[in-house]
């Protein structure tokens, strides 16, 4: 019987998400009456971080030097490839912790080994977008990972009894799950979102629920 059902995602569209809104109520808003027991909420990543004064205009941020040294090494497509979006980096988690992910970048880079600088320098700088794929004025702001994604992801599922999930989904099909509260398989979770069904562009979509339904509808 199981066999026979697949997980279909049911796009939510909001308003424009500012730090002015308590992200949790948001959520609650938008999906009282379409979330039921059994569904899974899922909320992207950025709206998350917004909600939470975590995005920085672009050109409002001054780089320093070393912040304009160290962007010149990330890959060209990488979130840390600015010198304004380093310098966030820097800001977040301290110039030390940055240095020596740099060091432990370049002694990785030489044995051919990737992912050093964010394990050293802290996984939360990889969860910075910039400049963030999501519709004006957002589009020429930096965002931060959020903060205590699971204290949330918990209260939304304390007061719906719906499991909740924060996650950070690109156009390439990498799924990077923040936080999850409630029963939920990562790995079916994982391959269920690959497809990426926010629309964090005009769609204005950042909240999807899933939902279980029978194969030929």
């Amino acid at each position: 019987m199981g066999e026979n059902l697949i997980w279909v995602p049911v796009p939510i569209r909001t308003h424009l998400i500012t730090q002015e809104d308590d992200i949790v109520e948001v959520v609650l808003r938008y999906t009282s009456s379409a979330a039921e027991p059994g569904d899974i909420i899922v909320i992207a990543e950025s709206p998350v971080a917004i909600s939470q004064g975590r995005a920085f205009l672009s050109s409002s941020v001054k780089s320093g030097l070393l912040a304009r040294f160290l962007c010149k090494f990330p890959n060209k497509d990488g979130s840390l490839a600015t010198p304004q979006a380093m310098q966030l980096a820097i800001n977040e988690v301290g110039m030390l912790r940055v240095l020596m992910g740099a060091v432990a970048a370049a002694f990785g880079k030489a044995l051919g080994r990737s992912g050093d600088f964010y394990r050293v320098a802290g996984k939360e700088l990889a969860k910075i977008d910039d400049i963030a794929g999501t519709l004006p004025p957002f589009d020429r702001y930096i965002v931060l990972g959020p903060k205590n994604p699971q204290k949330i992801t918990d209260e939304i599922y304390k007061k719906t009894g719906i499991a909740t999930v924060i996650a950070d989904i690109n156009d390439i099909g990498c799924v990077d799950i923040l936080a999850v509260s409630g029963k939920v398989s990562e790995k079916q979770l994982t391959e269920i979102l690959k497809h990426n069904p926010f629309g964090n562009d005009d769609q204005q979509t950042p909240i999807v629920i899933l939902k279980k339904t029978n194969k030929g509808g």
